[in-house]
C-alpha cells in the first residue's frame, strides 16, 4: 500500500510517499481502508520533534496518525460489535497518512453514510475535542465564550456548538482579515485579531468589561497567561492545546485566580477513559448534529497523499479555513 512517511525530523519536505506492507490488525484491533484523514497540527509538532505527550515515541521511518474516517477491511480476535465494511471513524497517533490503517477497537466511532468522507473526518477527533472542552467548561446557557483560533479546526466546530448550546455572546480570535470573517461566518459575534496587542482588552471591552465565562485555549504560552487574567469572576479556561509552540505553561500569578477563576486541562483520551458515558453522549451528540447539518465541517483543502507537505505547509502558516483533509 501507498503511504506518507519521514525517515527525520525536519521541514514538510521531509514527508514522501513510499510503499509499505498492508498491516494486519491484531487482538481488539481492527483495519481501516482510509477515504479521508484531517491533517492537524500536532502532525506538525510530530514532524518538527517538537510535540509534547509522552507516549509519541516514533520509530523511523513514521507515518504519522490524524482523524480518519473509512470502511473497515479487516477485523482481529476478540473484536465483538465490528465488521468487515462498516464505516467508521478514529484517531490515531500513527499509521493514518496511508491507504490502510489499523486502529484500537475501543477507539472507533460509527459514521453514518450519508456524511462526505472528509467533512465526517472532524467526527472521531476534532470535532469530539470542540465538544469535549465544552463539556469540560460547563458552559451554560447565556454565558460568554472566547474561542481562541476560532477559524482553525477545532476552533470553527467549537463556535458553532457553543452557538447550539445556548451561549449568550461568541468572542472568537483569528489572525487576518479572511479568517475573521470566516470564524464570525460560522457563528462569532466577534472576532478579534489575535496579533493585537491589545486584543484581551478588546475582548474585555465586548463583554462590558466583565470577562467572558469561558475560554477555550488551544494556543498556550502568553495567551493563557492572558486569559487567565481575562476571565470573569467564576470564569473557567479549559487549555487543549499548544499549537503556539509553546510547550511550557508560563508562570501565572495567584492573584489572577483569586476571583474563583479555574483553570483546567483537556485531551480526548482521558475523556474518553475517564469519563465513558459521557464520551459515548457526546459523540453521539456530535453525530446527530453533523447528520442534521447543525454543525457543519469546512474543508479548506483536499489534497492526494502525495500533497502531505502541502497540507503540513498550509497549517504552519496558518492559511487554512477549518481543516485540511489528505485523500489516500
Amino acid at each position: 500500500m501507498r503511504a506518507v512517511q519521514f525517515d527525520r525530523y525536519g521541514a514538510p519536505d521531509v514527508l514522501h510517499v513510499a510503499e509499505r506492507p498492508v498491516p494486519e490488525p491484531g487482538p481488539g484491533q481492527v483495519r481501516i481502508a482510509v477515504e479521508a484523514v484531517s491533517v492537524g497540527h500536532a502532525q506538525t509538532q510530530m514532524r518538527r520533534e517538537v510535540f509534547p505527550a509522552p507516549m509519541w515515541k516514533p520509530v523511523f521511518p513514521v507515518v504519522l496518525g490524524g482523524d480518519v474516517v473509512g470502511r473497515i477491511s479487516a477485523v482481529g480476535p476478540e473484536v465483538t460489535g465490528l465488521s468487515p465494511g462498516d464505516r467508521v471513524g478514529a484517531f490515531t497517533l500513527y499509521g493514518a497518512y496511508a491507504e490502510q490503517v489499523v486502529v484500537d477497537a475501543a477507539t472507533v466511532v460509527a459514521v453514518p453514510e450519508e456524511l462526505d468522507a472528509a467533512e465526517a473526518a472532524v467526527l472521531p477527533g476534532t470535532g469530539l475535542i470542540a465538544l469535549g472542552v465544552l463539556r469540560a467548561g460547563q458552559l451554560a446557557k447565556g454565558e460568554t465564550v472566547l474561542v481562541h483560533a476560532a477559524a482553525g479546526g477545532v476552533g470553527h466546530i467549537a463556535v458553532q456548538l457553543a452557538r447550539a448550546a445556548g451561549a449568550g455572546q461568541v468572542i472568537g480570535t483569528a489572525g487576518e482579515s479572511g479568517k475573521r470573517e470566516f470564524a464570525r461566518a460560522v457563528g462569532a459575534d466577534a472576532v478579534v485579531d489575535h496579533r493585537s496587542p491589545t486584543w484581551a482588552e478588546e475582548v474585555r471591552e465586548l463583554t462590558g468589561g466583565r470577562g467572558p465565562d469561558l475560554i477555550l485555549d488551544g494556543v498556550g504560552a502568553e495567551v493563557l497567561q492572558q486569559g487567565v487574567r481575562l476571565l470573569a469572576p467564576g470564569g473557567r479556561l479549559v487549555f487543549y492545546g499548544s499549537s503556539g509552540g509553546e510547550l511550557e505553561i508560563p508562570r501565572v500569578s495567584v492573584m489572577d485566580l483569586i476571583g474563583i477563576k479555574y483553570v483546567t486541562g483537556f485531551a480526548l483520551s482521558a475523556w474518553r477513559l475517564g469519563r465513558p458515558q459521557e464520551y459515548e453522549a457526546g459523540v453521539a451528540e456530535l453525530t446527530r448534529l453533523l447528520a442534521d447539518g447543525q454543525v457543519k465541517s469546512a474543508v479548506h483543502a483536499r489534497l492526494p497523499l502525495e500533497r502531505a507537505a502541502e497540507a503540513h505547509t498550509l497549517l504552519e502558516a496558518r492559511a487554512q479555513l477549518g481543516r485540511v483533509v489528505l485523500i489516500p
